[in-house]
């Protein structure tokens, strides 16, 4: 309810964009599907008014994975998931805690998939020192 308060705000206002991104964050769990337009808007707002931050982007791409990983939509999730990864690790190298935490969502994504073999080939090769 108190997220109503941000909607006749400019597209601009970050007390806007950042209750877009709560709202989306709380929504996912119990209601993954409600979820997806508000993280989708947000990552949206977040490339158009935040561009030059690319950890904000990857953390609202971030969002949106995971929201569509609890509404079931596992291929879309893992896809945004290995995106971020490969981003990460350009950015970190491999054995960075967020290349780390972003391949951990791949194979928790994987293994949802039924693609256990996968998932331990990732953490044995890339996320165990």
């Amino acid at each position: 309810a108190a997220w109503k308060t941000y909607l006749g705000r400019p597209e601009t206002d970050s007390a806007r964009w950042a209750s877009l991104g709560i709202l989306g964050q709380s929504l996912s769990v119990p209601r993954p599907e409600e979820a997806l337009p508000v993280l989708e808007l947000h990552l949206t707002l977040t490339r158009r008014f935040v561009s030059d931050d690319e950890s904000a982007i990857l953390f609202s791409q971030r969002d949106l994975a995971c929201g569509l990983d609890d509404a079931g939509r596992l291929d879309e999730a893992l896809v945004i998931f290995r995106a971020i990864h490969a981003k990460e690790v350009a950015s970190h190298g491999i054995k960075h805690v967020s290349a780390i935490a972003s391949g951990c969502n791949i194979a928790g994504t994987l293994e949802g998939l039924g693609r256990r073999e996968e998932a331990t080939v990732l953490f044995r090769d890339q996320l165990l020192p």
